[in-house]
């Protein structure tokens, strides 16, 4: 339960959706002062010791013993709990930052590679904690939940430790997998992300990393979009036998824990961590799917037209429109554009949000070896969230800057929980930022008053609304025939890259035609390898934030402090229990349908807008 590595951070991964090259100097940086100087701070090594010694004495003190201990005594044990959990993000979560800074970097790798060692090694005295508390009766639970405010404070994490309860293996199994996580999954995710980010591809006699030539998709010139994909495709092809390798070993380990633990499906697991039910999580892919040819398929057909193109090919998904401003957006400027639009919303949004820029809490610049796409990580409650960028100057770009402050307000706001009670569960992560990104969107949208560029601005927001919720799915229903097949052995890259194509052509719709090579793309997707069926929480924050967003259109008087209040809240209510205040239930899959209306209705906009 401590503070999640780098390394299994899932990120948004902003390829497919940023822009070119431009000459954008005196990007920020990130000042890791807040967490340690250096790889060789004195801090560091005293906070090392202490935990050593910390969970060793915490281990004699309680192991055994849960079950037995008095309400008082049993949330003491809880607070020590949390300090170690606290002391041991900060490490993991300084030497993952600092390595996703430079993946190529030896150094940087091996430092997090030793702390990620030392943290397990020392966290081998607490598997026993949840263990323990899970085998506590129910009956008994309730008693010591009842006796005492402080343990009722902590009961929505312990519920969810409980959760695990009829999946929990024995003591020595359980002890087993955690000491050698550092040579399963987690060596896997760092091959993998070592890897993507050594990868050079050739476009047009200039050697690109992945993150610049994925956003040459972008490019006005359909030849260079061309080129930057036949390049995807000849390095991924090169590394496929590598990229399966890793996918089938990843998936094979997940079907070896989930049946020893006797979990129903691949995706028991997520829901499990999310806190959310699968008939919930069913009710949004269906509901999504079921509106596939009414948004992807009648979108991307009127693109087509745009574009004056019979079919599409794969490197016009994402092309700009013709009357697109291209123009390259100085950082200045995202930060007014952004700050400008939480402000609008209510001054206290932005005044938590200053802070990124001003005191080294956010790393903009594309650099070698630096780790693709964009993240908001929290760290501890005791220090401060970092957001990492891949600034290209982009329209894009700026709604991606806008995404990840949400998530940094919304874990600012959420650290007076403490440590345990902070952590969103992903199903409601996506709220902030996904707000944040319209809140940006309509400011942009009532600037804009020339038809075509308002066009061009609406479309782009369709199209990054398909990313999020009809691509997502799409990666969701990729990963469970994925591992359904994986199941019946092992999976050919011929195997995955047909599960691949199945999902877009059915996601896309009949407009496209397929480049050979294509089935190859989902190789680079890193969600697939860090955190396996976390992509649907894209489309639950989209879905629920186009709820919420209706709910604050209509003027509802107190919206901004109950909004604050559910992002306040952290991960210390149930989805149902946060929704309530809005008059919203994502149990209800009509829900799920009013969320895609609105989606349905910026397409409906842009239709008139032909006639």
């Amino acid at each position: 339960m401590f503070s999640q590595p780098l390394t299994t951070l899932p990120t948004r991964l902003n390829a497919e959706a940023a822009g070119g090259p431009g000459e954008l100097e005196g990007l920020p940086e990130w000042d890791f002062s807040a967490l340690y100087a250096a790889p060789d701070d004195e801090k560091l090594t005293a906070d090392l010791d202490w935990l050593a010694g910390e969970t060793k004495g915490f281990r004699s003190d309680y192991e055994g013993q849960l079950a037995e201990k008095s309400p008082d005594a049993l949330a003491t044990c809880i607070q020590r709990y949390e300090g170690i959990q606290t002391v041991m993000g900060r490490v993991m979560s300084y030497a993952g930052l600092r390595y996703y800074q430079n993946t190529t970097d030896p150094q940087r790798a091996k430092f997090m590679s030793d702390m990620q060692d030392r943290i397990t090694a020392i966290s081998a005295d607490l598997v026993f904690f949840s263990l323990e508390m899970n085998r506590i009766e129910d009956e008994r639970y309730t008693m010591l939940i009842d006796q005492s405010a402080e343990l009722r404070r902590y009961k929505p994490v312990l519920d969810r430790m409980r959760a695990m309860k009829p999946y929990q293996l024995s003591d020595e199994l359980e002890q087993f997998l955690h000491d050698q996580s550092v040579v399963g999954a987690a060596a896997w995710n760092r091959l993998f992300d070592e890897t993507m980010a050594g990868l050079e591809f050739e476009v047009s006699g200039e050697m690109l990393p992945l993150e610049a030539t994925l956003n040459l998709l972008t490019d006005t010139d359909r030849a260079k979009r061309e080129a930057a994909t036949h390049a995807l495709i000849a390095v991924f092809r090169e590394h496929l036998p590598l990229f399966a390798r890793i996918t089938n070993t990843l998936a094979k380990e997940k079907e070896i824990e989930d049946r020893w633990r006797k979990l129903p499906t691949p995706q028991a697991s997520r829901h499990l961590s999310n806190h959310v039910e699968p008939e919930v999580v069913q009710a949004l892919r269906d509901a999504v799917v079921a509106a596939y040819p009414r948004l992807s398929h009648r979108y991307y057909a009127l693109k087509a037209k745009w574009l004056g193109l019979d079919t599409m090919q794969v490197w016009d998904r994402n092309a700009p429109l013709p009357t697109a401003d291209d123009r390259v957006i100085g950082w200045d400027e995202a930060k007014d554009t952004v700050l400008d639009a939480y402000a609008g919303f209510d001054p206290k949004m932005a005044e938590l949000a200053e802070p990124f820029f001003t005191e080294g809490w956010i790393d903009a610049p594309v650099k070698p070896g630096k780790a693709p796409g964009a993240f908001a990580h929290p760290t501890v409650t005791d220090a401060h969230p970092f957001v990492m960028l891949n600034y290209l100057g982009k329209q894009r770009d700026v709604m991606t800057l806008a995404h990840e402050l949400g998530h940094g307000v919304h874990q600012r706001l959420a650290a007076k929980q403490g440590e345990l009670l902070s952590s969103t569960p992903l199903t409601l992560a996506e709220t902030a930022s996904v707000f944040g990104e319209m809140l940006t969107f309509k400011k942009l949208l009532a600037q804009t008053t020339e038809p075509e560029k308002r066009k061009a601005l609406i479309a782009s927001k369709v199209e990054d609304m398909i990313n999020t919720v009809v691509r997502q799915i799409a990666f969701y229903d990729f990963e469970v025939k994925l591992h359904d097949a994986r199941r019946q052995g092992e999976l050919t890259p011929d195997d995955i890259n047909a599960i691949w194509m199945s999902v877009q052509a059915e996601s896309l719709g009949p407009v496209f035609e397929f480049v050979e090579g294509y089935e190859t793309f989902w190789s680079y997707i890193p969600h697939f390898i860090h955190s396996p069926f976390y992509v649907y929480a894209y489309a639950f924050g989209d879905g629920l934030v186009n709820a919420l967003y209706a709910v604050y259109e209509e003027g509802d008087p107190e919206f901004r402090e109950k909004y604050f209040a559910m992002l306040e809240a952290g991960g210390s209510k149930h989805h149902k229990e946060l929704l309530a205040p809005f008059g919203l239930d994502a149990s209800d899959p009509k829900f799920w349908d009013k969320g895609l209306s609105v989606i349905e209705g910026l397409i409906d906009e842009l239709e008139a807008m032909e006639a």
